[in-house]
């Protein structure tokens, strides 16, 4: 079973729940929960939430350690084979779409890194800025900007890069995988929250994790000695926090940046699991629908044990 969905839909407590249910045990597919130290920030479950349901993936690496969509699928494709052979069930619980897609698809076939071009790029951002390098791939590269942060700079210039060497949009490349490497059938499940309801929620879990201590979490992230550019450092909240700590911007301009690019990186998200037509749909209070329909996919993965890989 895959949960997936847009930032602050509610995967969390949902999956808590059924998986409690129906006693399996939840892979993350959250590419910052991977991160120790990282907590509130990225929302992950609570202690008692990991206490009712065994999670798996969250907390393998330090903030300043390499990890992206290969190795997750390398990783999370162990777990998996480990609790398919223990004769468990497993949930994929995320809202990183090519996370989800490496896992189940494979990785895309695109151009070899090419130092020379990545360094043109990184001067380019080095003299003038993320955004000059993201206004670059909102011009060349339109459908690959609308699905890109503009402070992830490592995936823009990729883009950027693989747009140079192939003359196609890694976007289309994508599209055009053949999705040849799936050793897993899989049920999805996203849910669906009108879009004021969603801008709500955003507010809402913004405020949240404010009160809950993220300013405290950063602060000491960085007494730890890990740099302000870090990868994790530049995602979605920690950046605007660090820039808060840093006095770039005050309290209130903080929140409105991190309520206005939580709102877009949803609307990028919504982007990528709307262009996936095998996932099922429910708006998040329909628990027994939805229960429903993962009982009858488990008991068919039972009698047919399409879960094991193939």
């Amino acid at each position: 079973m895959v949960l997936c969905s847009p930032t602050a839909t509610g995967k969390t407590r949902l999956a808590v729940e059924l998986a409690e249910a129906a006693e399996v045990e939840i892979v993350n597919a959250d590419s910052l929960q991977v991160y120790r130290y990282l907590d509130i920030g990225t929302a992950k479950p609570t202690r008692e939430e990991r206490a009712r349901v065994p999670h798996h993936l969250i907390d393998v690496v330090n903030p300043d350690e390499e990890f992206n969509a290969a190795i997750y699928a390398v990783q999370a494709r162990a777990v998996i084979d480990r609790l398919t052979r223990a004769g468990k069930p497993v949930f994929v619980v995320g809202g990183t779409g090519l996370y989800i897609r490496a896992l189940l698809q494979g990785m895309i076939e695109t151009p070899p890194a090419d130092e020379n071009i990545r360094n043109y790029y990184r001067g380019l951002r080095d003299r003038f800025g993320r955004q000059y390098l993201y206004g670059l791939l909102e011009q060349k590269d339109p459908q690959a900007a609308c699905r890109i942060n503009v402070n992830d700079t490592v995936r823009v210039i990729r883009a950027l890069e693989v747009l140079d060497q192939s003359g196609q949009s890694i976007i289309t490349l994508q599209r055009n995988h053949l999705f040849a490497d799936c050793p897993y059938e899989a049920c999805k499940i996203g849910l669906s929250v009108e879009r004021a309801e969603l801008k709500k929620r955003i507010t809402a879990r913004t405020a949240k994790m404010m009160e809950d201590g993220l300013v405290e979490e950063v602060r000491g992230l960085l007494a730890k000695g890990y740099r302000p550019d870090i990868k994790p450092l530049q995602s979605l909240g920690y950046k605007q926090v660090v820039d808060f700590i840093r006095g770039i911007n005050n309290w209130e301009r903080t929140l409105d940046l991190m309520n206005r690019d939580t709102w877009q990186y949803a609307k990028r998200q919504m982007t990528w699991f709307s262009a996936d037509k095998t996932i099922r749909w429910f708006a998040p209070d329909q628990y027994h629908a939805i229960q429903k329909t993962v009982e009858s996919f488990l008991n068919i993965k039972d009698s047919n044990s399409a879960n094991e890989p193939r």
